[in-house]
């Protein structure tokens, strides 16, 4: 088998398919976006590696400014820590014996924060802690909207830090919240404010913590399809906005942020059965269609486009000759999340050069 660093100075066109590509001048852009809008209104970037999953493009994002790295598995933290980055939250519930072990190794290795909303996990987790002779720190999820994990803001934040208080062996980081309710608001104006009540209820809490004498610092939030206002929103210490760098399908049409399209797949066209039809070799196996279905690049006058496991289906309004059978195409990406984890490499080009070939190790795939 080739070994694929070896395509690394070669063209797009030595490539075999489906393979993941990045454009790296394009996601480069991107990166700026982001990092402005941060500088803009004076927040910390701690960008999700959870759309990505990649030691390499974690240190890029730290070279263009990133203070740290946020995870949603643990075992996406513990390949951040084999590639050397130090400060990492795990915005997720860790829990149960398994889990607990394994984060307490990786504690003693490097400064690790983990979200709570519970009683019970704020024990469970300062009860490991103790026994492993660490100490760890806390932020507390705050439910603003989403209606996923996280407690109410207000009074039960209050309750619960208080609770994290009483153990010698937890740090309360501070809080966060991921106002993902508001993304797919439409308006402009509507999905400000909508942004704005939500983050300000954290905001707010780690206000009411402050009065009573409980310290804190973090106060994060904010995802790609929300950054532009959550960065702006006074009291916001950082933003976890990760995944916009690709700029997918999502959020292009659905989140309707400006990011442009970064991330494709790489096909080649293995029947033409119709002049109005184009079969490719890219399916559900290497793209997910779940949250936005993928996107035809320079194809003339696509009608509709359709995936089973292991086919594109291109359906065009008119017939046209091209593309023929052995050329390539490309796709974009309807939602990186949760397409990475169908790939073991990311190829990154400039132009048509291959210039770096980005693993993505399999064991921070799932858990």
């Amino acid at each position: 088998m080739t070994d694929v660093t070896d395509l690394i100075g070669t063209s797009l066109d030595a490539l075999d398919t489906p393979s993941l590509i990045v454009d790296l001048d394009v996601m480069e852009r991107n990166v700026a976006r982001i990092v402005d809008a941060c500088a803009a209104g004076g927040v910390s970037w701690r960008p999700h590696c959870k759309s990505h999953k990649s030691p390499d493009v974690a240190r890029l994002q730290i070279a263009a400014g990133a203070m740290g790295i946020t995870c949603a598995k643990l075992s996406e933290a513990e390949m951040l820590v084999d590639a050397g980055i130090p400060d990492i939250l795990i915005a997720n519930q860790i829990v149960g014996p398994i889990k607990l072990n394994r984060l307490m190794r990786l504690r003693s290795r490097a400064d690790i924060a983990v979200a709570v909303d519970s009683i019970e996990n704020v024990t469970q987790l300062a009860r490991a802690a103790n026994a492993s002779g660490v100490r760890l720190r806390v932020l507390i999820e705050v439910d603003t909207g989403t209606a996923r994990a996280g407690v109410l803001p207000g009074e039960p934040v209050l309750a619960l830090a208080r609770v994290i208080g009483g153990f010698g062996s937890l740090d309360l980081a501070g809080l966060m919240t991921w106002e993902g309710h508001t993304t797919r608001i439409v308006d402009p104006g509507e999905k400000r404010r909508a942004i704005e009540q939500a983050v300000g209820a954290v905001v707010a809490s780690a206000q009411l913590c402050r009065d009573a004498g409980i310290s804190t610092k973090i106060v994060s939030c904010g995802g790609t399809g929300t950054f532009e206002t959550s960065t702006m929103i006074s009291g916001i210490t950082e933003i976890q906005a990760g995944g916009g760098i690709f700029g997918d399908v999502r959020y292009r049409t659905i989140y309707n942020v400006p990011v442009e399209y970064a991330l494709t797949v790489l096909s080649t066209v293995t029947s033409r059965p119709t002049p109005t039809r184009i079969i490719a070799d890219a399916g559900k196996k290497a793209m997910s269609t779940d949250a936005g279905m993928p996107l035809p690049l320079d194809v003339p006058d696509v009608k509709r486009v359709g995936f089973s496991a292991e086919h594109a289906r291109i359906e065009l309004n008119a017939p046209h000759a091209a593309p023929l059978i052995g050329e390539h195409i490309r796709f974009v990406v309807g939602y990186a999340d949760t397409t990475m984890h169908l790939h073991s490499e990311i190829f990154a080009v400039r132009g048509r050069r291959i210039e770096h070939v980005w693993p993505i190790p399999a064991a921070a795939r799932l858990r």
